[in-house]
């Protein structure tokens, strides 16, 4: 579905380079809510290993650039992946969302976990943008389980 991101196949695209896309996202759980996408086909973000951390650490930046220009504050910002096998596209997507969400039942898809005993994060189907900076840097997976 995301390897033929355009707007004629309905999607509205906000940012484009010769690596990655960034579109709205169809069913906005937040007041803003984004993805991007690398134009290369990746599955997830199970797949990455540690030479991706620059890949990852990219579209953070790019997505923070967006919600810059949205005035959206550092605080009300949440940028991660979800983790399969709970996403719906097997194409690397990262979530760029502007807070608040539009209900309680939509941010509850989005649980953030922080890590214990020398982990990143802790168990959870969504793992922040700079979670996953921090896991492939160090050589490790990124996981539904503590990593």
């Amino acid at each position: 579905m995301f390897c033929n991101v355009s707007p004629e196949n309905g999607f509205i695209i906000v940012w484009e380079d010769e690596t990655f896309i960034v579109f709205r996202d169809y069913k906005p759980a937040a007041m803003h809510h984004l993805q991007i996408i690398p134009k290369q086909h990746i599955d997830n973000v199970k797949c990455l290993s540690q030479t991706d951390a620059s890949m990852v650490i990219r579209m953070s930046e790019i997505g923070h650039r967006i919600l810059d220009e949205l005035d959206v504050p550092p605080t009300l910002r949440r940028l991660g992946f979800h983790i399969p096998p709970f996403y719906s596209v097997n194409h690397l997507h990262m979530h760029v969302q502007g807070l608040p969400y539009r209900s309680f039942f939509k941010s509850l898809k989005y649980p953030v976990a922080t890590g214990r005993n020398g982990h990143t994060k802790g168990f959870s189907w969504f793992c922040e943008a700079s979670q996953a900076i921090n896991i492939l840097e160090n050589g490790g997976r990124v996981g539904i389980f503590s990593c």
